[in-house]
């Protein structure tokens, strides 16, 4: 076990960092936070919280058009929606305030445990020692015997598409919008690029989203990627299919982006080229580990050709007294990736057994509208195509709890192993699939079977109930309508 003169040092304060941290503290280790950014990091400041935080006022606009035909009416205008206008500026401020709470609370968690947090840059000079470099330009020196590198990602930049915050944005410079967008570009169809589109869409900008692919989504369940694009373009946003963003042009009252025809992503040799015309446009076209400037070869810490830094399954880097977590890893960049590595890092450097994460029953939502939930094996992927597993798709259309919300797009996916009935992995495709995903996951993470998932009671009238019916049907009990696939 740990004494409490173990002296941790961690750089980042996303949710690998404090998560960490407070694993440390509660084992009694002498813990100090490096971040010149407020605690939450990329996540809570930049990226999930306040995302998800603009996507529920775009949904209130979907809420306004459904209520006529619910039967709630305006006293004097027929439609409840016809009047309705977003404010951006009122948006974002609250987006903004909901950020900067979140960081607060998390700081205030974060310090009731005694962890310093020390405002800087941080940087090794050796495995030993970290150097801050402190906002007025004063620099110390923490000892340490343990070393987390949680220094997450930042957006990927073109050569061509480097942000202004007026009329080109990354998702870090998108929050100081004061004007809804006309005509809004998204370049990439990724979760990130799927739920800035549909968004905006709501709000009224017209949105053209490009996509390198045939279709958005294109690491989901095809299934998923064909409800999400009915749903945009019912929206009136137009995807440009199969097209790559190979330069920009700006103006002072848009931008233009010039497109070229693609084959599996990459631009093809003979494409043809086009300028797609915006007033705003937002990149979404991946992130990057941040790993510049930390004095990882002064420690001898590996870093891969992409910038990541390679860890085993206990979060630790060929150095054996400095872990990595997060986005800075390089493998899946979700918030909850993040501090279970972080977790596990602490966990191991302290004595502690750990269980490796297992990749397989981690589980990931993109916040569109409807949302797409996912976790586990899928006959989709290739390398798991191996597994002898049987599949029922059941559309959410005969849900009743769906037809009172009017919310009948969508479907529910579960794979099983065949023989077994082990449950391997699912889809969720509906409103709220962030919460129904998750007894799909326990079922994955322990291993159950189709039976015992569907022996286990639902609510009726209820979204979950479809969980529970799908489960029959891989039992061989079918109770309603179905679409089996091969």
């Amino acid at each position: 076990m740990a004494s409490d003169t173990t002296r941790i040092v961690i750089l980042g304060g996303g949710p690998a960092g404090y998560e960490a941290a407070l694993v440390a503290a509660d084992h009694g280790a002498d813990v100090t936070i490096v971040s010149n950014e407020g605690l939450g990091g990329n996540s809570v400041l930049w990226d999930c919280v306040p995302s998800k935080a603009m996507i529920v006022s775009a949904e209130a606009m979907g809420w306004m058009q459904s209520a006529y035909r619910l039967g709630v009416r305006h006293a004097e205008a027929a439609d409840i929606a016809s009047g309705a206008v977003v404010d951006m500026a009122a948006v974002m401020d609250r987006v903004q305030a909901l950020a900067e709470q979140q960081s607060a609370d998390i700081t205030t968690k974060v310090e009731k445990t005694g962890v310093r947090v020390v405002g800087g840059i941080g940087r090794l000079t050796d495995r030993e020692c970290v150097e801050v470099q402190e906002p007025g330009g004063a620099t110390s020196t923490l000892p340490a015997d343990i070393v987390l590198i949680a220094t997450g990602s930042r957006p990927r930049v073109l050569p061509f598409s480097q942000p202004n915050g007026e009329r080109v944005f990354t998702s870090r410079e998108l929050f100081a919008l004061r004007d809804l967008p006309e005509r809004l570009i998204v370049v990439g169809s990724g979760a990130t690029g799927a739920e800035y589109a549909h968004a905006f869409a709501r709000f009224g900008s017209e949105v053209h989203l490009i996509s390198s692919r045939e279709q958005v989504l294109p690491g989901e369940d095809p299934d998923a990627a064909a409800v999400i694009e009915d749903s945009f373009e019912r929206w009136g946003a137009v995807i440009h299919r199969r097209q790559r963003a190979v330069d920009l042009e700006r103006s002072s009252d848009g931008v233009r982006v010039k497109v070229a025809s693609s084959r599996g992503g990459k631009v093809a040799e003979d494409a043809d080229e086009q300028w797609v015309e915006g007033t705003h446009v937002l990149f979404c076209i991946g992130q990057v580990p941040y790993t510049q400037d930390l004095g990882l070869e002064a420690a001898g810490v590996a870093v891969d050709d992409w910038g990541a830094i390679p860890v085993d399954g206990v979060s630790r880097t060929n150095v054996r007294t400095i872990y990595a977590a997060g986005d800075v890893t390089g493998r899946m960049m979700l918030a909850s990736v993040a501090a279970m590595q972080g977790r596990n890092a602490m966990w191991h450097a302290l004595g502690q057994a750990v269980s490796p994460i297992r990749w397989d029953a981690v589980a990931a939502c993109i916040f569109t509208s409807p949302e797409v939930a996912s976790v586990g094996a899928s006959p989709h992927t290739e390398a798991e195509t191996r597994v002898p597993m049987s599949t029922v798709h059941l559309p959410l259309r005969g849900n009743p709890r769906a037809k009172m919300a009017e919310h009948t797009e969508g479907f529910v996916k579960i794979h099983a192993m065949q023989g077994s009935g082990t449950v391997l992995g699912g889809t969720v495709v509906s409103a709220g699939a962030s919460d129904l995903i998750m007894p799909i996951t326990v079922a994955v993470n322990s291993r159950l079977t189709v039976m015992q998932l569907a022996h286990t009671f639902s609510i009726y009238p209820s979204m979950s109930g479809s969980l529970q019916e799908t489960a029959r049907l891989l039992m061989g009990e079918p109770t309603g309508e179905y679409n089996p696939v091969p």
